[in-house]
């Protein structure tokens, strides 16, 4: 029996990957829909099951590491381990607020909740798994100014050095000194490096466990997403070619099933089933 989870996922994005796995998976299948408002999981779930599909609701949020932890615990208990882990949980910035009001539920909940789902899911997976973190392809060093790269040498860093970066430029956008320290003017470039930055450095932690049991770790980029999270973003023509939720679902849900015996992609960022380089360098041969 395959057990998957899936946060973030009462609407957008994660409900189609929720949708995507039921139907790909089967009825003998355990697909949790983790969604941190108990009423809209609910209706997420009456609405999968009208169109036949069986998906279990956990309400959960990412920001509450005691509720991340008993998840796992539930699903440690019930089913003995975890097969797919789509960490997709994203809060909601808007451009009519400035950022400095909006950053720290931000990267509490894009960058530490996916640290929780590290932490707490990571020691259950089973045999087989795949793990992935549904990021960007804004999460590239590409993007950050080259004097920032340094920050993000996710060769030698752990999880904590990733989230004392993090830590810091929260803390520097709200007393409004971010810029001058060298960051970029928009947060969900360093938020997305940052989680591809933890995927990275979880990927090594786990490298040997996982190549001895089959285990893949990648983050994905799904694309422009059409979303109510998205809308206020973007004008209409740029929207008019955003994919659809179930569209976009397609290829971040093929990362995640790939077959036994799949040995790559590993560690890496991937956009279309294409991997995105992470090192500037690299973006710039590969792109130019």
């Amino acid at each position: 029996m395959t057990v998957a989870v899936v946060t973030g996922a009462n609407q957008g994005l994660g409900l189609a990957l929720v949708r995507g796995l039921c139907r790909e998976l089967g009825d003998e299948a355990v697909v949790y829909l983790a969604a941190r408002d108990k009423a809209r999981g609910e209706a997420a779930v009456a609405g999968l099951r009208d169109e036949g599909l069986t998906p279990r609701l956990r309400v959960l949020d990412v920001r509450d590491t005691d509720a991340v932890d008993s998840f796992a615990d539930a699903v440690r208990d019930e089913h003995g381990g975890v097969d797919i882990v789509l960490s997709n949980a994203a809060a909601r910035r808007t451009p009519d607020r400035p950022e400095s009001e909006q950053i720290r539920t931000f990267v509490d909940t894009n960058n530490f909740g996916t640290r929780r789902m590290i932490d707490a899911f990571g020691p259950i997976l089973d045999d087989g798994a795949r793990f992935v973190v549904v990021a960007s392809a804004f999460g590239s060093l590409h993007w950050l100014p080259e004097s920032m790269h340094n920050r993000f040498e996710t060769a030698s860093m752990t999880l904590d050095d990733v989230d004392s970066v993090m830590t810091d430029f929260v803390d520097r956008v709200e007393a409004g000194t971010a810029v001058d320290a060298g960051w970029p003017t928009d947060a969900n470039i360093v938020s997305k490096v940052g989680q591809v930055a933890a995927m990275r450095v979880m990927a090594r932690e786990y490298a040997g466990e996982a190549r001895r049991r089959g285990i893949l770790i990648n983050a994905a980029c799904p694309g422009m997403v059409y979303t109510e999270a998205s809308r206020p973003w973007f004008d209409a023509a740029t929207l008019a070619r955003a994919k659809s939720p179930d569209d976009a679902a397609v290829d971040v849900r093929w990362l995640a099933t790939m077959p036994a015996g799949t040995d790559s992609p590993y560690g890496e960022l991937v956009q279309y089933r294409d991997v995105l380089p992470w090192e500037a360098a690299d973006w710039r041969a590969k792109f130019g």
